[in-house]
Parts: structure tokens; C-alpha cells; sequence
């Protein structure tokens, strides 16, 4: 548990240490005066910049870092995919190596964690990524049910979900800064009548409401897509398998066992999420199920 509190801090300062460094080297290059971004003399076009560079900044950051923050967080102890050291590794080696000749992308990193049933991917680009299954759901499925998952998990890969997501939450995030300080200096200047040339009390709080609430509404928008990424990786699980029934047989299986919340930054890659509400990661089994039924894989 320290060790992710830990690395969330560190995280988080990489982050604001990068965005304070792109801010100043925006500003020197193009010559951008960031504290036009509120109020009297606000300009649009500044704010844009400056919410778009906020707004992406952290995705970005943690895209970049997630194999590594992955391994640390889940304790991934990885194989080596050339020396595997027993009979299972080799397996799951050569399961995934050939998954991913079939989804065409490169050879990924390839890892086992402890823990209840569950399986994530992550990495920077399709041909640099990494798969983990977990101690829980090879010792609950079969041979067919774990192929199954590393099919949806390399589906994942192939689709380029990890990229796809980064750039959501960039531009849901760019509009939250950029709408929220937009309608606080509305606040500020129209409604309680700031004529200072700074920003007033009411741009701040509004601000503040006003990323909470967007935020929230954006955070409905990134489980939208999360959860159709899931519904594709399904579908791509069941092409690699050559037919729906192992995926449908596995999530049967795991709608009958113990799971594991996967961390926030890898939760929407994981075979299982959080469902029943507008900010689930991953449909219901059910609705999966269900989803598969209704395909036909050539």
C-alpha cells in the first residue's frame, strides 16, 4: 500500500514539475503571457493553450510511465520470454507470442502478479507493451478461459486502446480547465461585477465548482469509451480464438469468482472493472455475454 501511495506522489510531482517546464518554454518560444488567462484582459486563445498543455500533461506522463508503474504497484514479477523458468511461463509465453502474431504487433513484455482473478495491459505504443494475469485467475480457469483472456488483453494492444484513452482524457481535461475559467470570469466580471483588472473571488470559486462538476461529467465520458473499448476487445478476443464460446466461457468464469480492483490508471485494461453505473470501466458480464452472442467471427 506505501509503495503505491508512493508512487502516485511521485507521480503526480513529475507531473507538475514537466508542466511547470512546458509552461516556461511555451512562453519563451512563443512568446505567450500566461497570465492572460483570467481576468480582465482573459484571452481565449491563451486559456486554450494553457488548458490543453494542463489537460494532457498527466495523461500523457502516465501513459509513458504506466509499464513501470504497473510493474511496482502490482508486484508484476516478469518472465523472461526467451529463458522462461517453467513450464507454466512457457505456456503463457507462447500463448501471448502467438496472440500477438495474430493481432500483428510486436512480442509484449509478459508478467504474473498475486492476487484475485484479473489480467490488465499497458504500454506507451502497441509494439511496446506489457500483459499480467494474476495468481487468481490462473488458478481459476482453464487452459482455453486464460487464452481467452490474454486474447482480449492483446486486443487491447492491437486496437491501440491505451493511446486512444490517453488522448480522451486529454481532451475531456482540456475542456474542463478551459470551460471552467471561462465561465468563472463570466461570473467574476458579469454576474458580481469584478471590474479589478485580477481575478476576483468569484472566478475562483467558480473555477473550483466548475472542475468538479465537469470533471465529473467528463469522467461519465471516458467510462463511456472505456466500456465500448471493452465490448471491441471482446470481439477481438473471439476473432484470435477463432469463435465467441472460450471468451463467453471465461467471463461466465469470472462472473463466479473473487476479482481484484485494478489501480485507476489501469483499471479501464483490465479483464474486470467496476460495473453498474455511469462511471463503470467495463459493461456487465451479462451485457458482454450477451454482446458476443449476437456476433459472428469469420
Amino acid at each position: 500500500m506505501f509503495k503505491r501511495i508512493g508512487l502516485f506522489i511521485l507521480t503526480n510531482l513529475a507531473i507538475l514539475v514537466v508542466l511547470g517546464i512546458v509552461l516556461n518554454v511555451v512562453s519563451a518560444v512563443f512568446g505567450i503571457n500566461f497570465a492572460n488567462i483570467a481576468g480582465a484582459g482573459q484571452s481565449y486563445g491563451t486559456l486554450l493553450v494553457f488548458a490543453a498543455i494542463v489537460g494532457f500533461s498527466g495523461s500523457i506522463i502516465s501513459l509513458l510511465m504506466s509499464k513501470s508503474i504497473a510493474k511496482h504497484t502490482m508486484g508484476v514479477q516478469m518472465i523472461d520470454v526467451n529463458r522462461p523458468s517453467n513450464k507454466l511461463e512457457a505456456w503463457l509465453v507462447d500463448t501471448v507470442r502467438s496472440h500477438a502474431q495474430k493481432a500483428g504487433v510486436a512480442m509484449p513484455e509478459v508478467g504474473i502478479y498475486e492476487g484475485e482473478a484479473n489480467a490488465f495491459a499497458t504500454g506507451a505504443t502497441r509494439n511496446s507493451s506489457m500483459v499480467a494475469v494474476s495468481t487468481g485467475l490462473l488458478s481459476s480457469m482453464n487452459k482455453q478461459e486464460v487464452e481467452a483472456v490474454l486474447a482480449h488483453e492483446m486486443s487491447h494492444v492491437a486496437n491501440g486502446d491505451m493511446v486512444t484513452m490517453t488522448l480522451v482524457q486529454g481532451v475531456t481535461n482540456t475542456f474542463v480547465v478551459f470551460l471552467s475559467r471561462v465561465i468563472g470570469n463570466i461570473v467574476d466580471r458579469g454576474v458580481l461585477r469584478n471590474e479589478d483588472d485580477a481575478p476576483g473571488i468569484g472566478y475562483y470559486a467558480t473555477s473550483i465548482v466548475l472542475d468538479i462538476v465537469l470533471g465529473i461529467l467528463a469522467a461519465i465520458i471516458v467510462a463511456w469509451f472505456s466500456r465500448a473499448r471493452e465490448y471491441r476487445a471482446d470481439a477481438g478476443a473471439a476473432k484470435i480464438m477463432g469463435g465467441g464460446e472460450p471468451m463467453i466461457n471465461a467471463l461466465r468464469r469470472l462472473g463466479g469468482v473473487p476479482t481484484e480492483e485494478l489501480p485507476a490508471s489501469l483499471k479501464g485494461f483490465g479483464i474486470a472493472g467496476s460495473i453498474g453505473a455511469l462511471l463503470a470501466s467495463h459493461p456487465s458480464i451479462e451485457d458482454r455475454i450477451a454482446a458476443l452472442q449476437k456476433q459472428t467471427y469469420r
